[in-house]
Order: C-alpha cells, then structure tokens, then sequence
C-alpha cells in the first residue's frame, strides 16, 4: 500500500467503533442517512460519526457554496459529508487505487455533481500552484511526518482563500509543527486517541 495514499485515520464510519467498518454514513444534506462502502485496506480507519459530527457542527454555515478541498481522502467521508451539504465545489484526492475506485463507485452511487476526485499523491498536488480553496481538511497517515509539507505548501503555494478553514485531524500525541502566523486555532478536541482541530487563515 503506498504511504501516501492510505490516510492512517480515514474518513467517517457508521459507527463510534469504526475498527473494520466497511462503510461511512453521511450524516446530514442531500445523501443524509446513505452508507457508502469503504474499500478494506490496512490503516484505513474511517473517522469516527462523534468527531465528523462535531466537526460539521463547527463548519456548517460556512460549507454551503464553499470550495472545499480533501486531502488523503481515503474513505472520503469529510468530502462526501461537504458535498452533501451543499458545496460548490469538492475535490477529492486518494492516491492508492482501489481506494480511489471505491470512491469513484461511491460518486456514481449518489450521482454527485459536485465532486472531482484525483488519484495522486495529496503532497505532489500540492507542489503547483494552486486555486484557492475555502475549506481545506488534512487527515494524514499517521506517523509518516507528512503534515508539516502539506501545511506549507498549502500556505506557500496559493491553495487558501484569505479567511479559509483549515481542518487537522492527527495522532494525540503528535507534537503540532509550527504554523504560519497568519492561521489562527479556532477549536480544537480530542477523542480517544486523535485531536482535531480548525484554523483560519487571516
């Protein structure tokens, strides 16, 4: 499996006890209720209904007609999540295939207009100049130091509209590596054993 690709913490499951779980639920927008499967691979690990709720309660107003950009998408739960509350525009990106299949069928399944999914790896995508993007979420495996370049060249390389959200879910013990002076910590939680927090971007 490429390190890359398989978010160690993937993306919302259908239960708090996600350990195996082989769908994700949306929870709330125009697929609310709809599982969708999520392909079985080592390290992903959807995240779990308590924080993507919480999560959504943060951002809620903020989602409707944003841009919305997933990272290490894996199971694509915060991206599908997004989309199914109304986001402009969400993109997806999953480097390891058959995650990437999965989420293909997945958008087919709910006949998503709105989603626009890559399969390359999330650091190189970031390396280009980018299109600025209002909600930005960043769930890396863990324990492959892959946060702190994704954190700069989002900043450095025009990913990030002026007041964007940026979402950063890791392992607890995780030291934070420093941030740009201009991200501000807005929340921040922690559940078991991940943290996640929000920024905005000044």
């Amino acid at each position: 499996m490429a390190k890359n690709s398989m978010r160690k913490h993937q993306r919302s499951s259908s239960s708090q006890n996600n350990k195996g779980s082989g769908s994700i639920r949306i929870i709330s927008g125009l697929w609310r209720g709809r599982k969708l499967p999520v392909h079985d691979a080592e390290g992903l690990r959807p995240t779990t209904d308590r924080v993507k709720e919480t999560l959504f309660n943060w951002i809620a107003s903020d989602i409707p007609n944003a841009r919305c950009l997933d990272l290490f998408a894996g199971s694509g739960g915060l991206g599908f999540e997004a989309a199914s509350r109304q986001a402009e525009e969400v993109t997806l990106i999953e480097l390891n295939v058959k995650a990437f299949q999965q989420l293909q069928q997945n958008m087919q399944a709910v006949k998503a207009t709105n989603i626009t999914l890559l399969n390359q790896n999330s650091l190189n995508f970031l390396k280009q100049p980018g299109k600025p993007y209002d909600i930005v979420f960043i769930d890396p495996p863990f324990r492959q130091g892959l946060l702190l370049e994704a954190i700069e060249q989002l900043e450095n390389n025009g990913w990030l509209s002026d007041q964007a959200l940026i979402y950063i879910e890791t392992e607890k013990e995780l030291a934070m590596p420093a941030l740009p002076d201009n991200w501000t910590m807005h929340r921040e939680k922690v559940a078991g054993q991940v943290r996640f927090q929000l920024f905005i971007r000044e």
